[in-house]
């Protein structure tokens, strides 16, 4: 138990409310992807990749996905914490407040993780493309033990994950294999792994996986379900699977 939450299990709540149930310096590690902040959801034009491309635009903002983050929550997930150990996806407009909260209030180690994507939408109008993804790693005490060169790798070349997409119906939803890197670099067996922001539940099923305890939570029913059911291996067909992934 986790306060009053199980482990292994993906609740259907708002984890704003959630986290102020778990207990103090309880949780091992923190992986998460919160929604970014984005300003501009206008793609432009009319040619199909536009339209495609604005149609996951407005996917994004109907499930309120361009919103950002309440940064309130962290210190919720310092509490948290036994060490600061933490994962944060986000976007260039986020990258400064993280930065200023871990490394200038917390005076934490950070690593820049970069997920850059071999195969980019071409959209390139007055910007550059949109071809990279980070995740902010932050440590004050935190493991961070990659066990050969390719684990140490701070950037992944992988395509845009489309099939994944496609699965889970999750727009933001990211590789598995990065997930499950960074959860070995940064944890042992039996360490407990919260993912406060689950969306499809790539965290959850690394950390089944991986022989490690987890906790999630995932406000949208949609979504939450999605994720319950990848984890119990029962694919979109409602056929169950012989392997996790």
């Amino acid at each position: 138990m986790l306060g009053q939450y199980e482990l292994n299990k993906i609740y259907c709540e708002d984890c704003y409310e959630a986290i102020k149930k778990i207990p103090d310096k309880s949780v091992d590690l923190i992986v998460t992807d919160p929604p970014y902040d984005i300003r501009n959801t206008k793609a432009g034009g009319q040619s199909a990749l536009a339209k495609s491309f604005q149609q996951m635009n407005d996917e994004l903002r109907n499930n309120k996905l361009t919103h950002s983050i309440n940064f309130k929550i962290l210190d919720e997930f310092v509490r948290i914490l036994k060490k600061i150990n933490i994962y944060i996806w986000c976007n260039t407009m986020q990258i400064p407040k993280y930065l200023e909260y871990f490394v200038g209030k917390h005076k934490c180690k950070f690593e820049i993780i970069i997920w850059r994507k071999t195969n980019a939408v071409p959209t390139f109008s007055n910007k550059y493309l949109t071809d990279k993804e980070y995740c902010l790693y932050f440590r004050k005490g935190g493991k961070c033990m990659p066990e050969n060169y390719e684990s140490a790798k701070t950037v992944y070349e992988l395509p845009i994950n489309v099939r994944d997409k496609a699965k889970f119906e999750h727009t933001t939803i990211k590789p598995l294999q990065i997930i499950t890197n960074i959860i070995t670099n940064s944890s042992s067996e039996g360490n407990i792994v919260l993912d406060p922001f689950m969306g499809s539940g790539t965290t959850a099923v690394a950390c089944k996986n991986l022989g490690r305890q987890f906790i999630g939570f995932e406000k949208n029913p949609k979504w939450h379900k999605i994720a319950e059911d990848r984890l119990n291996n029962i694919q979109a067909n409602g056929q169950i699977s012989m392997f996790t992934e």
